[in-house]
């Protein structure tokens, strides 16, 4: 038996040797409408236009917001040539030898379909999320391509999404949504569809949804944060650490740390967050975190300890929210960047220092910096 769903949630079982598999498709989590800042959309769009290209991909950076079941897409950033120089999107054009050729333009372009780079893709939006702010993300991805190009191109697309999903999924665990805008040319158009981030991504996960252009992030509230972190942690000379990496033990940290900071009280303003209501004063917003006094379990472990490695220094956060969203969600989104700023920097400490720790190498009561 399965257990009983959310009233608006939607399932379908599929039986098949005794054993069963259910999908389930929260439709309460996924935007109804998305709204784009028509500013830089034209821009883009222009830009496409004169440039002539037969096809691009790239990144669509914004907000979803499962409160107000909207999606808003602040800008569109494509992705640039890799190391090789080559483009990460074109257009290849396929050709069956059981057809006779045939001279028209426009049924020779009715078989091309996309090439696209998911690797190299997945990478650029990996580099631009470690630099976003607060609530903004990278929601999903764009093509400029034809009518045609896109519907021979399902597969590839799906491939893509699923790449930059994972790839940023360490920095967003909440992720479970993704948008694929399609800027067709030939006809000129904008459509939009939402896909479902589950194991498996297929064209039956991407479902079309309304998309206008509209006035998004003169709208927008800001809020800021000053976070000060100083992580202490011992280094043994014997036990589970001493076979851990450097990034592990980071890492683990950080996991301790994140349910530290997910379960802090939030003053906005000096006020005590303890609605939902939206934010109805102008201006910038300054958030303070507040944290329970806590015994350090870790001061006491002093047995085998032959160092200390010191992470510490400040981040300012900044998030943006929607005048209609409640300011709780600014909260969680200061949170969310918080985390995900420390997790960016500990990934590029790590991609240089990337090594198992020698214990034997740090004498007693010397302390590593960094």
């Amino acid at each position: 038996m399965f257990d009983v769903l959310k009233q608006q949630d939607v399932y379908t079982c599929r039986h098949k040797n005794s054993v069963s598999e259910c999908e389930i498709f929260l439709h309460q989590t996924m935007v109804k409408a998305v709204v784009g800042e028509e500013a830089r959309l034209t821009s883009a769009e222009d830009r496409l236009s004169r440039s002539a290209i037969p096809a691009e991909v790239g990144l669509v950076i914004g907000k979803l917001s499962s409160v107000l079941d909207r999606g808003f897409v602040f800008d569109l950033i494509p992705t640039p040539s890799n190391d090789a120089g080559e483009p990460a999107c074109s257009v290849l054009e396929t050709r069956d030898d059981k057809k006779k050729p045939s001279k028209s333009k426009s049924q020779s372009s009715e078989s091309s379909s996309l090439s696209i780079d998911s690797d190299w893709v997945a990478e650029h939006a990996r580099q631009v999320s470690r630099m976003l702010l607060g609530g903004v993300k990278v929601v999903g991805i764009y093509v400029w391509a034809s009518d045609s190009a896109f519907k021979n191109s399902t597969m590839i697309l799906c491939q893509a999404i699923k790449a930059v999903s994972d790839a940023i999924r360490h920095l967003d665990p909440a992720l479970d949504e993704a948008l694929l805008i399609h800027i067709c040319y030939s006809p000129r158009r904008w459509n939009c569809r939402t896909c479902l981030l589950n194991s498996s991504i297929t064209s039956s996960s991407l479902r079309p949804c309304d998309f206008k252009l509209g006035r998004v992030l003169s709208s927008l509230q800001r809020f800021k944060c000053n976070y000060s972190f100083n992580f202490r942690l011992p280094i043994y000379s014997k036990g589970e650490s001493s076979r851990q990496t450097f990034t592990e033990i980071l890492r683990q940290e950080l996991a301790v740390h994140e349910k530290e900071l997910k379960s802090a009280n939030a003053m906005i303003d000096g006020y005590l967050v303890h609605n939902d209501e939206p934010c109805n004063t102008e201006g910038e917003h300054e958030i303070e975190l507040l944290f329970p006094f806590m015994k350090d379990i870790r001061a006491e472990a002093t047995k085998n300890v032959t160092g200390i490695l010191h992470f510490g220094g400040s981040i300012h956060s900044y998030a943006y929210l929607n005048v209609k969203e409640p300011v709780s969600q600014a909260v969680t989104d200061i949170k969310a960047d918080i985390t995900r700023s420390l997790q960016s920097r500990l990934d590029i400490i790590c991609d240089e220092a990337e090594q198992d720790l020698n214990p034997t190498d740090v004498g007693d009561d010397e302390e590593l910096r960094y």
